[in-house]
């Protein structure tokens, strides 16, 4: 089969142990990002099975309606960023495992190294002394006996919790009544209001979902409750903060920093991003999940779907009803 992966910007895939999975296929991989509708149909124009690294490139019908090779495309998680009914009305197979309930700990670790390097100013240190200077920047915070407010108490907040009573802080959660419910359950005090979490916390990280409910659900006033010596972290999505806004609250000085991984339009090149050039503001470019160990479970997973696929077997399939639709294949081409 012709397989192609997308967005594979650190050149990882073809390192992965799992990748001899796929090795008797023909697989191209793409390091650099377009969402340029003629270059993404020409890059796919031969692909049969198609490989998409979590929501990183859009695939809609206007796009879907030029590959007419295209019969596979294999991912893990969520599919907000697949036209699953123009898949199904083309017979294109949409095959994503959806994980059971287990938390992203890689997420859950940035997070923390988000905020040790934000509070302490580690960047702009190390950035100093390569430039000759010693303790150039101003001085950092420690973490023991201050507030950590989680916003949405769900797998990842629950770990990104449990980090936080190791490092002595208090720890506070809001979010709705089924988040509050887990947080009670583990021990954890709870915010009365997002008013309250946001005033009275010293570090404040979001783990939300970003769907039409929760879009821009941080806005402007959130932020200016915040201390302006507390820190705004952010490592769920871009889409929940009002855009905006948290540039103009940390030119405001509340709050004081901010600890970004997510961008409204990814990936981010040339610096531009006007985070990218306040000095209270740590940003690094979507690294939560992309770790060696969860890149590994996850294309595995994908690779044994197209597998699957080429046995005559799919799995994980999103849109049944595609199966319906699927194109005739000829004689000893799957399935």
């Amino acid at each position: 089969m012709k397989i192609t992966i997308l967005d594979d910007y650190q050149d990882t895939i073809r390192t992965l142990k799992c990748f001899g999975k796929v090795a008797r296929h023909d697989v191209k991989i793409w390091n650099d990002h377009t969402k340029d509708l003629d270059g993404l149909a020409e890059r796919l124009k031969d692909t049969e099975a198609l490989v998409l690294i979590r929501e990183r490139t859009p695939i809609r019908g206007p796009l879907l309606e030029r590959l007419d090779k295209l019969r596979l495309i294999s991912q893990t998680s969520v599919y907000p960023h697949v036209d699953v009914e123009a898949c199904t009305k083309r017979g294109v197979i949409l095959s994503s495992y959806m994980a059971p309930a287990q938390p992203s700990y890689a997420t859950a670790e940035l997070t923390w190294g988000l905020i040790i390097a934000a509070m302490r100013r580690i960047p702009q240190e190390v950035a100093a002394l390569k430039a000759g200077k010693w303790q150039a920047s101003s001085i950092g915070s420690g973490l023991r006996g201050k507030t950590l407010g989680i916003c949405g108490y769900g797998r990842i907040g629950g770990v990104v919790a449990t980090y936080g009573k190791t490092f002595g802080m208090n720890v506070l959660a809001w979010g709705r009544e089924g988040s509050l419910e887990r947080a009670r359950a583990d021990g954890v005090a709870t915010a009365a209001s997002k008013a309250q979490l946001f005033e009275e916390s010293d570090v404040v990280t979001v783990h939300v979902r970003l769907i039409d409910a929760t879009r821009g659900m941080i806005t402007a006033a959130d932020l200016a409750r915040m201390k302006p010596t507390a820190l705004f972290v952010n490592t769920s999505r871009a889409g929940l903060v009002e855009p905006g806004e948290l540039e103009a609250a940390l030119r405001a000085g509340r709050p004081g920093m901010a600890a970004v991984d997510v961008y409204e339009e990814e990936p981010v090149l040339g610096a531009r991003h006007p985070l990218l050039a306040l000095d209270n503001a740590v940003c690094t470019p979507h690294l939560g999940y992309v770790e060696r160990g969860q890149l590994e479970n996850m294309f595995s997973t994908i690779f044994d779907q197209i597998l699957a696929y080429a046995e005559g077997k799919p799995i994980n399939v999103v849109n049944p009803a595609a199966l319906q639709n699927h194109p005739a294949r000829s004689a000893g081409t799957p399935p």
